[in-house]
Order: C-alpha cells, then structure tokens, then sequence
C-alpha cells in the first residue's frame, strides 16, 4: 500500500508542477495578482507531494519491501541500515526522486524566504522552477518509475554494490544534488530576469546566495567523492578526469564564475547580460551532467544507467530547458543594457579575467570529455581522453588564474592601481618564491610540483596579506585588532575560500611526488619505500554483517621504531558474491602511508604500497572552501532585503 501512495504521489506532484509552471508565470505576465498569488502554496504543494512519495520510497527500503522492483534490485535484508536507506538514491529510480524532492525543497524556500521579492518577479522564479519540476517528474513516471512492482516476490533482494556500501558516498550523492539543483534556483532568476526585461543589482542581490549555496554545496559534494575514491577504489589516486568527474567539475567552473560576476551585478550594477548568460549555462552543465550519468553514451564508473529511452527523454528535456533558454537570451539580452563604467585595471576587471579564465578551463574539458562520443558518432573511431591531455591543457588557463585571485583581492572598484595592489603583495610573492625555490633545490621535487607549492603559497599568503591589509596590520596594528572583529563575515569568507584552494593545490603538487611499489611479501617478509619498513606480519580471516573479509596485518617502521599498524582488506559480499578493496590509510596531516591487498599467490599477500605526501591537504582545502562560502552566506547582508529595484523596464 505505502508504494502505491508514492506513486500517487508522484503523478499528484506532476499536476501540481503543471499548474505552477503556468498560474503564476500567466498571471506575472497579465498583471493578475490572485494568480501570482498561487505561486507559493503551489511551490509549497509539490514539496509536500514529492516529499510523501520520497518518505514511501525510504520506507519501502528500510522494511525491505521486496514485491517493489527496486529494493530487490539495490537492497537487501542482511544490509545495515544506513545502507538500506542510501540505497534509496544509490540507483537511478531514487536518485531522480531525491533530485526533484531538493528542486520542490528549493522552491519552497524561494517561496517562503522571497517575502522581499516583487510579486511578479517571484512569480515567475516560482513558475519556472515548475517547468524544470514537470519535465523531470514526467521522465520519472514514463521511464523510472521508482514503485514499479513485482509479483510473486522473491525471498530477498539481490544488494547495493559493494562500492556503494560506505559511509561517505552515502552523504556524496545528497551532498552533491543541492549544488546541481541550487543552481536550477539561479537559471529560474535569469530566465524570470529575461522575462521581466531587468536585470539590476537588486537582482545580483537575490542571485548571489543561491549562488553561492549551490557552490558550497557542489564543493564539498566534489570533495566528498574525490575523498570516497580515493579510499575506496584503492587506486591511491584523487582525480582520474573521469568524465562524470568532469561532469560534477563544468558546473563548478561556471558556478564559480556566476558567483562573482553576480558581485559585480550588485556592487556596479555591469555585468548583466553575462551573469544571466553564467546562470544559464552552470544549469545546462547540471543538466549535461545528469544525461551523463543516466544515458550511457559514456563509460564511467559513475554511471548509474545504459538505457538509451532515458538517455533520450533526458537529452530532449536538455534540449528544451537549454535551447528555449538560449532562445530567449537571444531575444531579450540586447535590451539589458549596462550602467556600470569600469576601467580595464580594476577589481571589476579583475573579475572580468576570472571569469573568463574560469569559462576557458571549462571549454577545454567539456570538448575533453565529450570528444570521444562525437568521435565514434562522425568516424567510428574509438578513443579516450585522459589526464596528460587534461593536465596538459588546462595547467596553462589555471597558472594565471591562480596569479590573478589575490591581485584582484586587492584591487579597488572602477579604477585601481596594479603597481599598488603588487606592492601590498610583495611578501607573498617573496614567501612564493622561496618555497619554489626550496622545493627545488632542498627537496628535489621536479618542476610541476615545486611550482604548484609556490601557486599554492601565493594563495595562501596572499588571502593573508588581503585580511592584515582590510584591517590595517601594518598602518595601524593598535586598531588591527578591533577592525579584524568588525570585518564582515563575508570578507573572512572569501579569503578563507581563496586560502583554501591554495591548500587544495598543495596537497595535489604533494601527490606529484608520491611513490608506490607493487610487491609480493610472504608473512615475516618487509620491503622499503619512502625511507619506511613495511613488514608483511599475517594473513587472517574476518567476518562483517553482509561479507567475508580476508585481513592483512603490514606494520610500518622508522628507524626500526614501529609507526603504524595497517590492516588492509579484501571483502567479498555474500548476496552477489563481488569483491572489493578496503585501503589501509594511516595519515598524520602531512602524509598517507596507504596499503591495498591483492590476490594471494601461495600463501604470499600481493601488497600495493603509497607513500602520498601532503594528500589529505586535498580535502582539508575543499572543505575549507565550503566552509569558507558558508561563512560568507552567513552573512547578515546576504540576508537582509535586496534594494529596491531601479532602471527602467524593458516593454514586454
């Protein structure tokens, strides 16, 4: 019966999605207020529907309700429960529930927090988000139907996959749906923007938190699933330019441009028609991203499908929501003239070069990643693209990217100064220098890794040297301290996430010289790597709630003085019968020592050992990030009431 009341669910959210996506955009467009007015009840309505059909679809799960197609597929009654419920979005069917359950939470909010909007202008923000709503719930109930049942049931379910079954990718996926659907929230206030015929700085006002909530989110979503990867997979690696990685990163990439030239909306009122056209395209990459994953036009481990009707129905929705989008910025973005004046040397400038930069990285890995797929289609030919081509060609957008974020940080609206803003910076570009410089001569790092440390302190030293300059460290320390605790949250925010991304690229120049060595070690046996003993001490068998585990026992020693005890494990799942590797991990924030068990060859443990220096500053940098925009999204002026709108009105 609970399926059966998700299903209604469903097909009631669906006529409720079709009523919002016209009510209120009608009514914003007659000047009908009574319409206008049913857009939020009717935003509030599809969360209640799809929030009732997503309820019915975790309960199906932690009963283990197995007449329903998709707990026999994903679960399993020995799981534990954590598991049951993650395996309610760990399949396409939940996953695209979950997806449009967020989009219902976010128009909500728009709903119930927009009380400062205009009427019409939210009326239309509300309005279409119920397009968006209607397309994905229709590819649900004709293609994904989540409550489809069987009959007669089995006896169990067949499992989730053994890779899925872990803590962190359990958060990864919800994690990463906010960033993917908040940016839905900004493409809603560019196409209501067009609509409206005004885009001011009022409007950068309301775009900029989505934007930067959505950025927070993908962040740390990004992170979370490099981290998942890099434990789970037992590869020992953090990114491998996979393209469903790529497809999380496009969206990224154009977010974190929207982000800032949605500051320049709001502070100089410029900067209109692109930061409408950002809001476009960061959707349409979350978009591309969702074909991706569920189409099966590319390989990835990622992909949750290979069913060319979704893949077909997703790619027309893309079609629609993109190319009625482009459309109408065609149409409309020629009236959204400018009123902003800024000269080139400025932080609008500055602004200007980030964004640019920004959409370049993100053009070369969208032709990277999609290559392969139009290669076969026009040729035949079978290739791929991976990381020397990546590597190859986004380190030279990414250089000056880098050089450019604190320079900007310094720089004045409308007019600055280069030479200035150079001289506030010259002891981080000292500091830069002279770790480059160690790291080349002292350490003996090659040249990749010794300049990535250098960009890496750059960032660092120069979001520093941008807050002791805010405060007056240096003109005026009696005061310093007194300026540091009035500095709005939103400053501390950015230079965190700048200093942040500086730490990130540390822990990735760190893994340019990592080492690793595959050996073969009977118990009492030891090799050597990275100035370390590690002794192969047994083998030993172990049991978990749903899998057999055989259990390597490796001590690593310095300096015959034992450092760490790793247990690495090769499980095999007992309902499908798969197996896995569990990495040993022993970090001390500096350093990974990583062990991975392979097949037994006689009685001896093939063992693949990662010496990995500085690679947990990877996701101590990304999640520093989000906390970075979460302190600046905390910031009462993100909250308080936008002004009031000015500039005139383009005729409709």
């Amino acid at each position: 019966m609970i399926p059966e009341l998700g299903h209604f669910a469903l097909a009631l959210a669906c006529i409720i999605a079709v009523v919002q996506s016209v009510l209120p955009v009608v009514g914003a467009a007659r000047g009908d207020a009574r319409w206008m007015a049913t857009a939020a009840p009717l935003a509030l309505g599809l969360l209640l529907a799809v929030g009732t059909a997503f309820g019915s679809l975790l309960w199906a799960f932690a009963v283990n309700d197995t007449t329903v197609v998709n707990v026999v597929a994903n679960s399993h009654s020995a799981k534990p429960l954590i598991y049951k419920l993650s395996g309610s979005w760990g399949n396409h069917e939940g996953s695209m529930v979950l997806w449009v359950l967020i989009l219902a939470l976010c128009g909500a909010a728009v709903a119930l927090f927009g009380r400062d909007l205009p009427t019409a202008l939210k009326a239309r923000v509300i309005g279409v988000l119920g397009w968006v709503a209607t397309g994905f719930l229709l590819f649900i109930i004709v293609t994904s139907n989540p409550f489809e049942r069987v009959w007669p049931p089995p006896a169990d379910g067949r499992g989730l996959n053994p890779v899925l079954q872990d803590p962190g990718l359990a958060m990864h996926p919800p994690t990463l749906y906010f960033g993917y659907v908040g940016y839905a929230v900004t493409f809603a206030f560019a196409i209501a923007a067009l609509l409206e015929g005004r885009v001011d700085a009022a409007w950068g006002r309301w775009v900029r938190p989505w934007a930067l909530g959505a950025w927070c989110f993908l962040t740390v979503g990004i992170t979370m699933g490099s981290w998942w990867a890099y434990y789970e997979l037992g590869w020992g690696g953090y990114w491998f330019w996979d393209p469903v990685e790529n497809a999380s990163l496009l969206p990224w990439l154009a977010g974190t441009a929207l982000l800032h030239s949605s500051i320049v909306v709001e502070k100089r009122d410029t900067l209109k028609v692109w930061s409408v056209l950002l809001a476009i395209l960061a959707f349409a990459m979350s978009l591309l991203g969702t074909f991706l994953v569920r189409s099966g036009v590319l390989n990835s481990v990622h992909a949750f499908a290979n069913d060319p009707t979704r893949g077909v129905f997703i790619l027309a929705l893309l079609m629609i929501y993109v190319a009625g989008a482009f459309a109408l910025f065609a149409w409309r973005a020629p009236r959204l003239t400018p009123t902003g004046i800024f000269a080139p040397i400025s932080r609008e400038g500055a602004l200007v070069v980030n964004n640019l930069l920004l959409c370049s990285i993100a053009a070369v890995v969208l032709a990277g990643t999609l290559w392969p797929m139009f290669a076969d289609i026009l040729t035949g030919a079978k290739i791929s693209v991976g990381p020397p081509f990546f590597n190859t060609a986004t380190a030279p957008l990414a250089i000056p990217l880098v050089i450019a974020m604190p320079i900007g940080a310094m720089m004045p609206w409308k007019r600055g100064d280069i030479w200035a803003a150079l001289q506030r910076l010259w002891w981080a570009a000292a500091a830069a220098l002279l770790i480059g410089l160690l790291c080349l001569a002292l350490a003996g790092y090659p040249v990749w890794p010794a300049l990535g440390m250098a960009m890496a302190t750059w960032l660092v030293v120069g979001a520093a040297a941008d807050v002791a300059d805010r405060i007056g460290l240096f003109r005026r320390p009696a005061q310093a301290w007194r300026r540091a605790l009035g500095l709005p949250r939103a400053a501390w925010g950015a230079a965190i996430a700048h200093g942040a991304l500086g730490i990130s690229i540390a822990g990735i120049a760190g893994m340019g010289v990592a080492t690793d060595t595959l050996v073969q070690l009977n118990p009492g046996q030891s090799t050597r790597l990275a100035g370390y003993e590690w002794r192969m001490d047994g083998l030993s068998d172990e049991a978990g709630p749903n899998y057999r585990a055989r259990r390597a026992t490796v001590t690593v020693l310095r300096d015959g003085a034992v450092v760490t005890v790793l247990h690495p494990e090769r499980r095999t799942f007992i309902v499908d019968n798969q197996t896995t590797s569990e990495a040993a991990i022993h970090t001390n924030a500096m350093r990974d020592l990583y062990a991975v068990l392979g097949e037994e060859r006689a009685g001896a443990a093939v063992l693949r050992l990662h010496h990995n220096p500085f690679a947990p500053w990877i996701w101590f940098g990304g999640l520093a990030m989000g906390f970075g925009g979460l302190l600046s999204l905390s910031d009462r002026r993100m909250r308080v009431a936008a002004p009031a709108p000015k500039g005139a009105t383009v005729p409709a």
